[in-house]
């Protein structure tokens, strides 16, 4: 008996400073969009993403740039002592001074044949570019996941919680009534200390659904990042949205939505092509190649005494334009193994592409099954927690008329809270597995 009593009060104790923890923090009512919103605005993987997509951008607008001409100004200065060579008079005259030269330039190139490469390249940057806003919109739904998963996790648990502390409340109300039933004789002390170790063995159930809550409820703190000591205190969702959506498809028909609509496919399959334009791309460095050009240049030295702009824009200015025609013959085979790498490249991406197709079927096969069984689940909670409360009802009634034993009211009240617990459960795994299923779907 007195040890009942200790555990009862380290019990009361322990309720007692999670009471005071909590509020010496900050509470931050969330919704789930809001939680939604934080995740992606903090989330590691998804900003990366962000910032590889960046860079995707100003590949493509290279890819783009490329099919207009490069024009560049080059210019050197120098100067020169000893021996200089210049030519009077149809002689050349040989003297030993300084000589300070100025020589700046323009040229302009472009490509006028090269096998379509400058277009392979566009083609294949523009279908990485869209590749990765698919792997950016996987990683959105991916993020959303998660934050689903935590957060109906920590509904759950409040949930449960409550379940929890409504049973202590409804077996320390039976004991207050055994204790007036032993004091008038009509039931033995051995029912009383029964129920006491009751209350205490549900203390600590209490105890634990509350340690349950707040590891979740940490984990969803960190995973949105929040600030330290901040509880976020969590609304309500309606499962009605999600569930509407799935219960007039059969599996055939989910499947094909979902290679319809999964981003991730999509981006496997943009990447897919956008490979095989780079093969393409890459054999035709093996084929002649034509430019053409535009050179300007001019200078100016101190040995001639006329004056600078005379020397560079009337004296020696000099405009080349021509094509140049490239063959490439032998380099080492470079080439070659450039085209082999992109093959391999390629193949291994389609590989990729046909593992996803299989990842696909499964998911979806696999999410729509657990989501059957979650309907199911639903429905056979309900009716034990009916037929759980009328037989907890029936046995309560018998205990105070002394028709029922201890043990009888004892197996009444568990099995009244886990078919409330099973009940809570069965709601909040149907929820998720309508999240599962949109995820598989592509659709979240």
């Amino acid at each position: 008996m007195k040890q009942l009593h200790t555990k009862v009060w380290i019990t009361f104790l322990i309720l007692v400073g999670f009471v005071s923890l909590t509020k010496a923090q900050d509470t931050l009512k969330l919704t789930f969009q809001e939680a939604v919103s934080m995740a992606l605005a903090k989330n590691l993987e998804y900003r990366i993403l962000e910032n590889n997509q960046e860079i995707l951008k100003k590949e493509t607008l290279t890819a783009w740039s490329n099919h207009l001409p490069s024009a560049n100004i080059n210019s050197s200065f120098l100067r020169q002592t000893g021996q200089q060579f210049q030519q009077i008079e149809g002689e050349i005259v040989v003297t030993k001074e300084s000589n300070e030269i100025l020589s700046p330039g323009l040229s302009v190139s472009m490509p006028v044949f090269n096998a379509g490469r400058r277009i392979l390249d566009t083609q294949s940057s523009i279908l990485a570019q869209k590749a990765g806003e698919k792997g950016l919109e996987r990683a959105r739904q991916q993020v959303v996941f998660d934050v689903s998963r935590r957060y109906m996790q920590v509904l759950l648990d409040q949930e449960l919680l409550k379940i929890a502390h409504e049973n202590v409340l409804n077996q320390k109300q039976t004991l207050i009534q055994i204790e007036g039933f032993v004091e008038a004789g009509l039931r033995t002390i051995s029912d009383l200390y029964n129920q006491q170790a009751e209350v205490a063995r549900l203390e600590s159930i209490l105890l634990d659904a509350e340690l349950t809550l707040e590891n979740d409820r940490w984990l969803l703190v960190e995973y949105l990042q929040m600030e330290v000591n901040t509880i976020p205190v969590l609304e309500n969702v309606s499962p009605e949205e999600l569930m509407g959506e799935l219960s007039d498809q059969d599996m055939d028909q989910l499947v094909q939505l979902a290679l319809s609509k999964r981003p991730d496919l999509q981006q496997q399959s943009l990447l897919t092509s956008s490979f095989k334009k780079d093969v393409q791309a890459i054999k035709a460095m093996l084929l002649p190649r034509v430019n053409a050009f535009y050179n300007y240049g001019t200078f100016y030295t101190s040995l001639d005494n006329r004056s600078v702009s005379t020397q560079l824009f009337e004296i020696y200015p000099q405009n080349t334009i021509g094509l140049s025609l490239g063959i490439p013959i032998f380099n080492g085979f470079q080439s070659r193994l450039d085209v082999a790498r992109g093959k391999m490249a390629y193949q291994n991406q389609v590989l990729r592409k046909e593992a996803l197709d299989r990842k696909v079927y499964q998911d979806v096969r696999l999410a729509y099954q657990n989501y059957q069984v979650a309907l199911k689940k639903v429905s056979n909670a309900s009716i034990r927690l009916v037929a759980a409360k009328e037989a907890q009802q029936a046995v309560s009634e018998r205990f105070r008329l002394g028709l029922s034993d201890f043990l009888d009211l004892s197996v009444a009240n568990q099995t009244l809270v886990s078919a409330q617990s099973d009940q809570a459960q069965a709601n909040f795994t149907l929820y998720f597995q309508a999240v599962l299923m949109n995820f598989a779907l592509g659709n979240l």
